[in-house]
């Protein structure tokens, strides 16, 4: 996937709360009233006999929400993180050493000017391909910034592992990874939970249930920065990283009554089903005495408004979960490699995600060939995502082994549905729409090369103005082009096979 970003050119190398700053906005929270205008992804709900509810009237403590030190963090705790400054030149170390797979880019600035630079890691870094792209934040709080340290220890581990270790090679082969550090880069620096203008980022995103925060304009230029990399990025997935507590928080993370209790979105079992993937591979997070296997709903935990994670949900198309991954906000710095090794591999598994469950797949003209950037709809859930307008790709998150439904439907074009099962693995359905007006239409082909299948109905399409006269040519012509048509057909076969190793069926063609 590729951003319109300012990338960063490098010479290639060798390879290789505080208490008062958050109880005067969230008294105001508290008394405002928040709308219960609906957004397009409305639909939560307190369900008591959801799976891996707890009564939480005992959590809100644990937080510890309005008991955080306003005293500044001293340089021996602080010693040991890489500063701004140091952060941006491993992050170009990093490129250098890594310039095959990785490429660097800005996607703006902070209050106090400092860039928010990213690395896309990727076996095309920079290039547009049908594939689903997943985004780390860190350090979205300032005075959290174990985040930032353990994203630079990711990147580093892919680099080495890449084509020597199965979990780093799939991820950089099919998944377009982008990895932002630090999005306050400001607080860090200043050793404070907010930016410099003293506003918490994680309150400062548009939300359906309070609409005294939508004033567009009003926003922080690191949340502007943001929301408008994720608008163009066609994110599948995507998490931060927090700390102060240890469990995987997914939406709801406000109600529209204000209340604490669980509120479910639409994909409530699939943020379920993905915030598991994290804490089962925890070192200790599905342990918890707290919560249940290590996950919460955010609005049961405690409600917030304005946070990054329901925005992503709700005008990104993006699935976001908000991980808390320690229980000291900012640990002393020899703490991290332990703290690495217990985060490893539920970061490694929760982008593996991505292509290891889901449906996926391109929905295309059967008059031209060319990709749609339609809508796929899951029946039962209201929430619908988005073909890409490039390749008119999609990557829809479902929850494993169960069956699903799915239509693909654009303006002008005729709908098409089909039934799947998640059984075992990823499942792949292209979508052939054809015009309204249009009579002619196909049934679904089942357990079919798909790639090869629309490469072919391209191919069909680029000769249509001359196949009259083909089929008046000679045999000996024909013949060449039967055996040219299967070389073709072995020439893709390695491509479809690569996909199924990563855990995504045969396709369906519909």
């Amino acid at each position: 996937m590729k951003t319109r970003f300012r990338d960063l050119h490098l010479p290639a190398g060798p390879m290789g709360c505080s208490a008062l700053s958050l109880i005067l906005p969230f008294a105001a929270l508290l008394l405002a009233s928040p709308s219960t205008t609906p957004a397009a992804a409305s639909g939560g709900e307190r369900d008591p006999k959801i799976e891996g509810f707890v009564d939480s009237s005992h959590m809100f403590s644990s937080r510890h929400l309005f008991e955080e030190s306003q005293s500044q963090i001293g340089d021996i705790v602080a010693s040991g993180y890489m500063s701004n400054s140091e952060l941006e030149d491993a992050m170009k170390d990093f490129v250098r050493r890594c310039h095959n797979i990785s490429r660097m880019y800005s996607i703006g600035r902070s209050v106090q000017n400092v860039p928010l630079w990213v690395i896309e890691i990727s076996d095309k870094p920079g290039q547009e391909e049908a594939e689903p792209a997943f985004k780390f934040i860190g350090n979205v709080h300032g005075d959290e910034p174990v985040g930032r340290e353990l994203l630079i220890s990711l990147a580093n581990w892919l680099c080495d592992n890449y084509m020597n270790d199965d979990m780093a090679t799939m991820i950089v082969k099919n998944v377009h990874l982008h990895i932002l550090p630090t999005m306050n880069p400001d607080g860090f620096s200043l050793r404070k939970r907010n930016n410099a203008n003293n506003v918490d980022l994680n309150r400062d995103f548009p939300d359906q249930f309070f609409q005294a925060n939508d004033d567009v304009d009003s926003r922080q230029p690191e949340t502007k920065a943001v929301m408008r990399w994720v608008k163009e990025g066609h994110f599948t997935a995507s998490a931060s990283l927090h700390g102060g507590a240890l469990v995987a928080n997914y939406p709801w993370d406000g109600s529209s009554d204000s209340g604490r209790h669980y509120y479910a979105c639409p994909d409530d079992k699939a943020f379920r089903y993905l915030a598991s993937v994290y804490s089962n591979a925890h070192h200790n997070m599905s342990q918890s005495l707290e919560f249940r296997g290590g996950i919460t709903n955010g609005a049961l935990w405690y409600p917030i408004y304005g946070g990054m994670q329901d925005w992503n949900y709700i005008h990104g198309g993006c699935f976001e979960l908000t991980l808390e991954i320690s229980d000291n906000k900012w640990p002393n710095a020899n703490e991290l490699p332990a703290l690495w090794e217990y985060n490893k591999m539920s970061m490694l598994n929760l982008v593996g995600s991505l292509v290891k469950t889901g449906v996926h797949g391109r929905i295309v003209s059967s008059s031209t060939g060319h990709p749609l950037p339609a809508t796929v709809m899951i029946k039962g859930i209201n929430y619908n995502v988005s073909a890409g307008k490039i390749f008119g790709d999609y990557h829809r998150m479902l929850t494993p082994d169960e069956t699903y439904e799915v239509t693909a439907s654009t303006p002008g074009f005729r709908l098409k549905t089909t039934h799947i099962s998640l059984e075992g693995g990823a499942t792949s359905v292209d979508f052939i729409l054809s015009l309204e007006e249009d009579e002619s239409s196909g049934s679904p082909i089942d357990d079919c090369d798909c790639r090869g299948l629309i490469k072919r109905e391209f191919e069909q399409v680029e000769v249509s103005g001359v196949m009259n006269w083909v089929a008046y040519l000679s045999p000996v012509i024909l013949l060449l082009g039967l055996l040219y048509f299967l070389l073709r057909r072995k020439s893709m076969s390695k491509p479809v096979r690569q996909r199924e190793s990563a855990g995504i069926k045969r396709s369906i063609v519909v």
